[in-house]
């Protein structure tokens, strides 16, 4: 497709896109001077207009019924749950008994490596990515310390090579060859926060299993944003959020995914709670711990329902999109954003140097482009926002967007490449 940097053409694609009704699905925030230009869905997702409605009800359910809106409800508490996990099993290319929505990101990852992080004997290692998301290191971390190994030693980062921003996939890969048996586990983000850099989670799966390992991922940056098949894959667990792409609201709760040959597994170790246990059986209040097949298995607490009211109005959006309609746009608007910002640069070369360090190739990247602005760098994303440009800035030096499908319009690409040159002058 020929690009072309003008509001008429930008209006033109908005007018062929089959999503375009989906935008006035959504809040847009309205504290500015100016009407926003909103590109930071990687980091918070903007509110489906339904989502009030969605949480007004188990409010309503709550006055009206008390405790026994755990059964009286319209959608009973007690398997709240259960309305959410075909849906996001959908996104992320599952089957429902492997997937579970229930307490927050970290949380998920850490009951997860409970029970999949086992070191014995000389395998003991886990490898993940350089400059993962800091919350994802230090889980890393504390996991290693909590089996008494040492992270110096017992983790390893597999990071870019000297001068270059991203990770090269075949250093991942031989690094999981070349720790063959004293690998125990991979944990790599699927998407990597600060680059935008998508990684191949089949190959990685595929090769970690080779020596041995087992193989998970942080889809915090993925799961809403890349086409996933966790499944056909064989990943053997994950985890992501649902206040990123998937829009279900500040800090809401999380996706967990346990692939289904790990469905009953009484003998696999895990920080265990109630509503993880046979809910045929639960309030029988036995002793000894009967874990729930698949997923739900990894369950702690009672149902947090008012977020997953959130997660539901989010998800139903989703449902109704397609993820295969989502993946479309994103992959066109994200080259209209990436031709828009690399026009700007050759124009201004001379102020300001734009260099965007997400990959190039459509198929290792999402809704992300990463970039820096050498010469400028936090100066002009101060000026972006004084015009109304809503992004992320990253230190040292990296200013994140993000063309969220659902809600970004071609529109907003051209009118954040006009901001953008303007803030450059």
């Amino acid at each position: 497709m020929k690009y072309q940097n003008t509001l008429e053409f930008s209006r033109e694609m908005d007018e062929k896109d089959p999503l375009k009704s989906f935008r006035d699905r959504f809040h847009f925030p309205n504290f500015h001077t100016k009407e926003v230009v909103y590109f930071t869905g990687n980091s918070l997702g903007l509110q489906p207009k339904t989502t009030e409605k969605y949480i007004k009800e188990e409010l309503d359910a709550w006055a009206k019924f008390g405790v026994e809106g755990h059964f009286l409800a319209d959608k009973p508490w007690f398997s709240y749950h259960e309305f959410l996990s075909e849906k996001a099993a959908k996104i992320v290319g599952a089957k429902k008994e492997e997937v579970v929505i229930t307490h927050s990101l970290t949380t998920n990852l850490h009951l997860l490596m409970v029970s999949f992080y086992r070191p014995e004997g000389k395998r003991t290692k886990i490898i993940c990515e350089a400059k993962a998301f800091p919350s994802d290191q230090y889980a890393l971390e504390s996991q290693v310390k909590f089996h008494g190994l040492d992270p110096n030693v017992h983790l390893i980062e597999v990071a870019p090579r000297e001068g270059e921003n991203l990770i090269r996939e075949e250093d991942i890969l031989s690094k999981i060859e070349e720790t063959g048996d004293e690998l125990a586990l991979v944990m790599i983000g699927g998407v990597n926060y600060f680059t935008g850099q998508l990684f191949e989670m089949k190959k990685i799966t595929e090769v970690g299993h080779s020596v041995g390992a087992v193989v998970g991922f942080d889809l915090a940056h993925a799961a809403g944003n890349i086409n996933l098949e966790l499944h056909e894959w064989g990943v053997d667990f994950a985890a992501w959020c649902g206040y990123k792409y998937l829009n279900s609201s500040p800090g809401g709760v999380s996706g967990m995914f346990v692939h289904e040959r790990h469905a009953y597994k009484p003998e696999l170790p895990r920080f265990a709670g109630w509503w993880g246990y046979d809910k045929e059986t639960r309030f029988q209040m036995k002793p000894g711990f009967n874990p729930m097949r698949g997923a739900e298995g990894w369950q702690l607490s009672n149902a947090p329902v008012l977020g997953m009211a959130a997660h539901l109005a989010s998800l139903d959006i989703f449902e109704e999109a397609g993820m295969e309609r989502i993946g479309a746009k994103r992959d066109v608007m994200t080259a209209y954003l990436e031709f828009i910002i690399d026009e700007i640069s050759e124009r201004n070369n001379e102020k300001c140097k734009l260099e965007i360090i997400t990959p190039r190739d459509i198929n290792q990247r999402g809704a992300q482009l990463s970039i820096v602005a050498h010469g400028q760098g936090k100066a002009l994303f101060d000026a972006l926002f004084e015009q109304g440009v809503i992004a992320d800035w990253r230190e040292p030096n990296v200013i994140r967007i993000a063309p969220a499908p659902l809600y970004n319009s071609f529109e907003d690409c051209f009118r954040f490449g006009q901001y953008l040159e303007s803030a450059i002058q």
